[in-house]
């Protein structure tokens, strides 16, 4: 083995590093000749059948992860040297896309067979790694004139590829020939002939058959003595027993010519590699070092790399840490300090004097600034402070500090009364923000802590009084250790409580609550709840907040109760005073029918009961709870209800707002409306129509024009109903068949619908006139209109109107008793206008045209 060094190496194999081997795929793109000499044959066989069935042959042997591309040429335009395209790019699992593509080229034009080359090689340039051409052409190059100074500038330029030539059908073309075997030898690839199926199917086996390979293992080592500066290699027939190189090792493993075979970071790393001359890689990461050497791997050759590094005794930078002469216990204080080529996982430390090195306790990492901050341990001492290296825990640098006690006070009421919020005040000069003070009861250990306050650089702050009667301390701790810097003792006494409620009150109903509590907190709370039910119970509630009255709502179940005053914190309860709830005597009211969708009227009678209780209408049957539309008393006897969509039997309910029981009931029927509409058979296209209605439900209820077949309850536009008994539409910009719709506001349910049909806005429209009228005329122009019916009244009339005119006005007319045509002089203007066969008698419109005057 022969150590080589290159320049920049280091750089490089950093870039590289990498969790697992990585097992770079060989590239191949297949190039095929699809000129219009492929037409050729041989045998009586096309040369590109030929290469269809072994091509698709060959393709089939490749394995499915290997990288396979595939280019051609000649197979678009007859006549083009750049009728070359990358059909596949390399990628694994390509060789039956290929196949397919192959089995569909039809071959007509030149032979760029240099350019498709330099296409391929292109195409495989990205990937940055050795790869393979493969070229089939049956001709001469008809486009480069000098293949082999093509070749040569591909090498130069270092694209790394080689490739293989295989001149198919190609003996006694000369410069065919000599051109094909020169792109091979300047790339490095070999030239095959073929002069058939068999032959073509040998050589391209030749070219793609992998080289014979083996399992080779590359591991990295720590010497145990002096080896030298450098690493040195051996390749012995067993593994050396010897330590690995610890931390992360890269390994680049190329062939003579710096192409790129394999890389991994594994420490051993195993590879299989083709037999052959190598050169060999490896970096370690840990000792930023790096070891080359050319290698040969046989069949017959030492199956085990080593790469052997020295020990390196490490350099530890040099530093300096600052900090204060003294800090406070728990005390946050400030560190500085500098340094050349420090980590940022390097970190600075508080540790007692006589702390054996790589001890720590609190610590703050450099990450690359030169200050930071520290907590004081708990307990006054001599301490230092130590800068030190994450990797190994060495000391760089080190600075005494003395932590000492604080002067500390707190002070707190003698006495208060239990649940209550009371002051709280303290000195503590520099002590840490998240030190705190808490309650506790006399005599539990330090560190223990009930109620809380922190300190956060104020002087004072407040505690909540346990919720029951005792001696306690007030104590002033650290957060870090919970130490007890400073106490003083506090009484926690019983409150003089009472509260009162009326003796009975209704279910569901609010009633008054009333009490006497000095001293209290805001938060306690007035609550009811069932008699005999365990402390700290509660149902409907009311802080206190300062007050000395308020406001619970009874339950909805009759029973015995009691109204409780008690702690929040705890849930003791301080007073309890007795509450009956009893039913309330309720009816409620409805009428015994009613229309679906309607609004109809619904009286109560239910003294005491809350606002917000309601009367409701549910199918009958329906569960105690259920609700449909509802109507809140709000302290009223009357209100309003709308009946559901669909009829049947249903039930009036007044129900509690609070747990839905049901204090009353009256039963209703829903029956079906008469609903009916009215409006015209056919209209035109966005012009206005009347649609009338009878048998209205109620006032929000709409009407709608929508196509048929439409799902009801849905449309782009709705008149509501309202007080009226008809409405004017717009008819539809799209001809077809419709549906005038009247809908229920209240569940969307169509209670009538009137087929119409929506003619074109030009269209003729007749109701037994048979009208004939030219859709067309000039300005002035002279018109014959003939018809074929028309009634039997004395009056009827042909009249020319503005096609925007109301139906019984006109620009002119004619009688049409006794004839069956006449002519009409056009306006001077043009437009759109309308012929119409009017009954004046009968005050209809018998037929009607649409006429254009152009320009």
């Amino acid at each position: 083995m022969k150590p080589l060094v290159t320049a920049g190496l280091a750089a490089l194999t950093l870039s590289l590093a990498a969790p697992t081997l990585a097992q770079e795929r060989q590239n191949t793109i297949l190039v095929l000749d699809a000129s219009g000499s492929m037409w050729g044959q041989i045998d009586g066989v096309n040369k590109i059948t030929i290469a269809r069935e072994v091509v698709a042959d060959i393709l089939s042997d490749f394995s499915a992860d290997q990288n396979l591309g595939f280019v051609t040429y000649g197979h678009r335009e007859r006549g083009q040297c750049s009728d070359i395209e990358t059909v596949v790019a390399p990628a694994p699992g390509t060789a039956d896309e290929i196949a397919r593509i192959v089995n569909e080229l039809n071959p007509r034009g030149m032979t760029p067979m240099t350019d498709a080359v330099i296409a391929a090689a292109q195409a495989l340039r990205h990937t940055e790694q050795a790869a393979t051409v493969i070229l089939v052409s049956d001709g001469i190059e008809t486009c480069n004139p000098d293949p082999c100074a093509a070749a040569r500038a591909l090498e130069a330029a270092g694209v790394d590829f080689t490739a293989h030539v295989i001149g198919f059908d190609v003996r006694g073309e000369a410069e065919a020939l000599m051109q094909m075997q020169c792109i091979a030898e300047e790339t490095g690839g070999r030239f095959l002939t073929a002069d058939n199926a068999r032959e073509l199917t040998d050589a391209l086996r030749e070219v793609t058959a992998a080289p014979p390979s083996g399992t080779f293992t590359f591991t990295a080592n720590l010497a145990g003595g002096k080896i030298g500066d450098e690493p040195i290699w051996d390749q012995p027939s067993m593994p050396l027993d010897i330590p690995l190189l610890p931390g992360e090792v890269i390994w680049e493993i190329s062939d003579t010519g710096f192409n790129m075979m394999r890389t991994g970071t594994a420490n051993p790393l195993t590879a299989d590699l083709p037999f052959g001359d190598y050169i060999v890689t490896v970096h370690s990461t840990a000792q930023d070092d790096f070891s080359q050497t050319e290698i040969s791997l046989a069949s017959d050759s030492a199956s085990n790399v080593h790469a052997i590094f020295p020990p390196i005794a490490p350099e530890q930078p040099l530093a300096q840490v600052f900090a204060p002469a003294q800090a406070v216990v728990g005390s946050a204080f400030r560190v500085t300090w500098e340094g050349e080529d420090l980590h940022p996982r390097d970190y600075v430390t508080i540790v007692p004097a006589d702390a054996e090195d790589g001890i720590y306790g609190d610590y703050d990492r450099l990450e690359d600034r030169t200050e930071g901050e520290l907590r004081a341990p708990t307990q006054p001492g001599f301490y230092e402070v130590r800068l030190q290296l994450d990797a190994g825990d060495g000391v760089l640098a080190r600075t005494p500090i003395e932590v000492v006690d604080a002067d500390v006070t707190v002070s707190a009421p003698a006495q208060v009364v239990v649940g209550s919020a009371f002051p709280v005040t303290w000195q503590a000069e520099g002590m840490h923000p998240r030190d705190y003070v808490t309650i506790v009861p006399a005599g539990a250990e330090d560190g223990a802590y009930g109620d809380y306050h922190r300190m956060e650089g104020d002087a004072e702050g407040e505690l909540r009084a346990p919720a029951e009667p005792g001696l306690y301390e007030v104590r002033l701790q650290l957060d870090a250790g919970d130490r007890v810097l400073a106490r003083t003792p506090v009484e926690v006494v019983d409150a003089d409580v009472t509260v009162s409620a009326p003796a009975q009150v209704v279910v569901g109903s609010a009633f008054p609550v009333t009490w006497q509590a000095g001293g209290l907190h805001p938060r306690d709370y007035v609550t009811i709840v069932p008699a005999g039910a365990d402390d700290g119970t509660y149902g409907d509630y009311d802080r206190m907040e300062g007050d000395a009255e308020g406001e619970l709502r009874a339950p909805v179940e009759p029973g015995l109760y009691e109204v409780r005053l008690q702690l929040d914190t705890g849930d003791r309860v301080l007073a309890r005073t007795p509450v009956e709830v009893v039913d309330a005597d309720v009816t409620v009211s409805a009428p015994a029918q009613v229309v679906v969708g309607s609004a109809f009227p619904v009286t109560w009678q239910a003294e005491g009961l809350h606002p917000r209780d309601y009367v409701t209408i549910v199918p009958a049957g329906a569960d105690d709870g259920a609700y449909g539309d509802y109507h809140r008393m709000e302290g009223d006897a009357e209100g309003e209800l709308r009946a559901p969509a669909e009829p049947g039997l249903y039930e009036v309910r007044l129900q509690l707002d609070a747990g839905d029981r049901v204090l009353a009931r009256a039963p209703v029927e829903v029956i079906e409306g008469d609903v009916s509409l009215n409006g015209p058979d056919r209209v035109r296209a966005e012009t206005e129509i009347t649609v009338s209605w009878s048998g209205v439900i109620h006032p929000r209820d709409y009407v709608a024009i929508v196509r048929i077949g439409t799902p009801d309850g849905e449309q782009s536009g709705y008149r509501r109903i309202g007080d009226a008994d008809r409405g004017t539409f717009t008819a539809p910009a799209e001809p077809g068949a419709y549906e005038v719709r009247y809908h229920l506001d209240h569940g969307d349910r169509v209670m009538a619908r009137r087929p119409i049909e929506v003619l074109a806005a030009d269209a003729p429209m007749d109701e037994g006139a048979g009208l004939v009228v030219p859709a067309t005329a000039r300005p002035g122009e002279t018109i014959v209109v003939r018809w074929t019916g028309g009634g039997e009244s004395e009056d009827r009339r042909v009249a020319l109107a503005r096609a925007d005119q109301a139906d019984f006005s006109w620009i002119s007319f004619a009688s049409a008793v006794g004839i069956d045509s006449l002519e009409i002089e056009m306006p001077d203007a043009p437009g759109t206008y309308e012929i119409r066969y009017l009954d004046i008698t009968e005050r209809a419109v018998l037929g009607r045209a649409i006429i254009t005057l152009g320009e």
